[in-house]
């Protein structure tokens, strides 16, 4: 297979706007994506965690994929997550989104039940033999239950040529950066994401290829300022950005899980989106928003000073 997917800087991994009665909101979805184009980031990720796909069925996920790549008609590209706990499923997901257009899926590792790396590594090559198209791995252990390991990515970037690169979300960068040392030498074209977001700017100085960050959804200037900044080497700017990004990181401390908080961060930076979440989560409270204005007024000086952001803040 012809692998010809080449991905680079900040991939928002978009919320998925619902109205009460928990229906995709595709109008919102359009003023997300504007915004986020606007901004100038480097593609999309939709129904990642941060989109609450485990909180859907496969129907609403085939349904909201297409109408998202509709929407965005080549404009970036367009990255879906199709990880289930079911191999079958992971698969048959994975070959609906090739169906409808988009630049590569991210496998989540399964989780609920651990598995051995032995049966770790026969999950991810069924998928590699089951759809032709480019694929990534996605570690988040914190949600998973299981961290998928250096030396793993390693075999599975080694055997699998169509698994193109990971996301990996995790505490310590020092995971990263093992696996940046172990397989980019031997592949030079895997790609390696940080998930979390002030990651960015160590990923990026590691030989890493960039983030997909959680906050790009509503401060996408800041995350993709520091990504052109590190380009030019403004080092000025790349610090400034790197710092208002880790004050922004208080954003996942304000309620579990995020959907809520980052929903209402979205909403009072200039994207009219609804505020309901996918049950089990809930709406987010007075005080929650509360909590989320003063992030967004300590971190974001145009913020305090009651504008939105603009194109120019980094």
């Amino acid at each position: 297979m012809m692998i010809n997917v080449r991905l680079s800087g900040v991939i928002p991994p978009l919320v998925t706007p619902v109205d009460a009665q928990g229906k995709f909101d595709a109008a919102a979805m359009r003023a997300l994506l504007k915004r986020q184009i606007a901004a100038g980031v480097n593609g999309v990720l939709v129904l990642g965690s941060t989109g609450e796909f485990s909180q859907m069925d496969v129907a609403m996920r085939k349904d909201i994929l297409e109408q998202v790549v509709a929407e965005v008609g080549g404009r970036v590209p367009v990255l879906a997550g199709v990880g289930t706990p079911s191999t079958r499923e992971t698969i048959a997901l994975a070959r609906h989104a090739k169906s409808v257009g988009v630049a590569a899926a991210l496998v989540v590792n399964p989780y609920y039940t651990p598995l051995s790396e032995t049966h770790l590594l026969a999950h991810y090559r069924e998928i590699a033999d089951g759809v032709d198209m480019p694929l990534f791995l996605y570690n988040y252990p914190g949600m998973t239950g299981q961290d998928v390991g250096p030396a793993l990515v390693r075999e599975v970037a080694l055997t699998c040529p169509n698994f193109v690169g990971i996301k990996d979300s995790v505490e310590a960068m020092s995971h990263t950066q093992q696996i940046l040392l172990d397989v980019k030498p031997e592949r030079p074209d895997f790609m390696v994401f940080s998930g979390f977001d002030d990651h960015l700017l160590p990923n990026l100085i590691l030989g890493g290829d960039g983030a997909i960050p959680g906050t790009a959804n509503f401060a996408p200037e800041v995350t993709c300022g520091l990504y052109q900044a590190f380009l030019r080497r403004d080092y000025p700017s790349m610090f400034a950005a790197h710092r208002q990004i880790a004050a922004l990181m208080a954003i996942y401390r304000v309620d579990t899980p995020v959907y809520g908080p980052i929903k209402e961060a979205i909403r009072m930076t200039g994207v009219s989106i609804p505020r309901d979440v996918l049950a089990p989560a809930r709406e987010l409270d007075t005080k929650g928003r509360e909590r989320v204005a003063a992030i967004l007024k300590a971190a974001l000086p145009d913020f305090a000073a009651g504008l939105a952001l603009s194109a120019s803040h980094v």
